[in-house]
């Protein structure tokens, strides 16, 4: 008998990458402090990747050790540009500043994900995709959140790839996948290799 796969998230764009790819799974979302979590891996010096990989693990383990003989999913996003780590934006003050941060610039997405079954970690992976955003004038920036509205404050970019969050890129390296938060090629590669998809 295959185990349960339970993804610990209830981030509306995984549970679709996920279910698109046909995918049995249920949802329970970790209950943990992802801002202590990141706020300890940043005093220490972490990587953007290696927090984006670690808060995917607390996030696995916290939902395995409630459902120890599932296989459990736990998914983060950090974004960096050069030696600053964004955060989702507070309001939509603080999502115009970022965007005009980025504005000409290179950023990475980091999307870490890690597998736990029975309270330990059995996998885990980090993929990056780097985005090129073009030079952004304050005006269209305003413009911009107007019509997107405050949904923007759920991504850590203050964009959205998948609507006009487009708009704002002028190159894109790292697939889709990686962009939405989910690693989805190597999970696929893994629930083969445990038994959980047809291989």
């Amino acid at each position: 008998m295959k185990p349960d796969l339970i993804l610990a998230s209830s981030s509306a764009s995984r549970q679709m990458l996920m279910r698109n790819a046909g995918l049995s799974f249920s949802v329970q979302p970790a209950d943990i402090d992802e801002r202590s979590v990141d706020a300890r891996l940043e005093k220490e010096g972490a990587t953007p990747d290696r927090i984006a990989v670690e808060l995917a693990k607390a996030k696995a383990l916290a939902v395995s050790a409630l459902n120890p003989d599932a296989i459990v999913l736990g998914c983060d996003q950090t974004m960096s540009l050069a030696d600053r780590i964004y955060h989702k934006p507070k309001d939509m003050t603080e999502a115009h500043a970022n965007l005009m941060s980025l504005s000409g610039k290179t950023h990475r997405l980091n999307c870490g994900a890690a597998l736990a079954r029975n309270g330990e970690i059995i996998w885990d992976v980090v993929t990056v995709a780097d985005m090129t955003v073009r030079e952004l004038d304050a005006a269209f920036v305003d413009r911009h959140l107007e019509r997107v509205g405050t949904k923007v404050l759920s991504s850590v970019g203050a964009y959205q790839l998948e609507g006009e969050g487009i708009q704002l890129f002028t190159a894109i390296e790292g697939d889709y996948f990686t962009i939405l938060g989910l690693p989805l090629l190597p999970l696929l590669t893994k629930l083969r290799e445990l038994g959980l998809i047809d291989g």
